[in-house]
């Protein structure tokens, strides 16, 4: 389940992070097409299974309204000495935590249970290398703190995405959309 961006925003976005791409980080950095907000992961799931979590998608937005989502500031998870992650940030909304819930309720009865850790809204941007040696993101904390962008953008609908895993990194393919109201 994931909001998509428009193409625009998109590659803003891809732009913005170049210079931490310029830092030749070991990291499987994420295509500007593939940028989005996931709201839960859902794993490998039988196609069968698509029309009966369709159901749980128009289930999870019924009531939900169109809602801003600021792309703000960057960072790493757990953290920017020893990442496995790099991000950019969505600022907490209640309205955005609320879909994100209504997610949780409605795909829980699926087999899906809801994240046993808060949600921290972000755009992964990249993923480190497995094999990165220690020491090897020496700088990017500053580099983080440094880099400055904000873009508010409206959400009108999430979707259901279906991922292929290539040699390039993964292609992502909406299959359904939930429209917000």
């Amino acid at each position: 389940m994931a909001v998509n961006f428009p193409a625009t925003v998109r590659e803003r976005l891809w732009v913005a992070a170049e210079p931490l791409r310029e830092m030749r980080l070991p990291v499987r950095w994420v295509s500007a097409e593939a940028l989005h907000l996931t709201l839960k992961f859902l794993g490998e799931v039988n196609e069968a299974r698509v029309g009966e979590l369709g159901e749980a998608l128009e289930q999870a937005v019924a009531g939900a309204r169109v809602l801003p989502v600021t792309i703000d500031a960057f960072g790493a998870f757990p953290d920017a000495a020893r990442p496995s992650v790099i991000w950019a940030g969505i600022l907490q909304e209640p309205a955005l935590e609320l879909l994100q819930h209504g997610v949780e309720i409605a795909f829980a009865p699926l087999g899906f249970p809801p994240e046993g850790r808060p949600f921290r809204p972000h755009i992964t941007l990249g993923r480190t290398r497995r094999d990165a040696p220690r020491g090897a993101f020496q700088g990017l904390e500053k580099a983080l703190e440094q880099m400055v962008w904000n873009e508010t953008v409206t959400v009108d609908g999430i979707d259901l995405m279906r991922s292929t895993t290539r040699k390039g990194g993964a292609v992502y393919e909406g299959i359904r959309h939930g429209r917000l109201s």
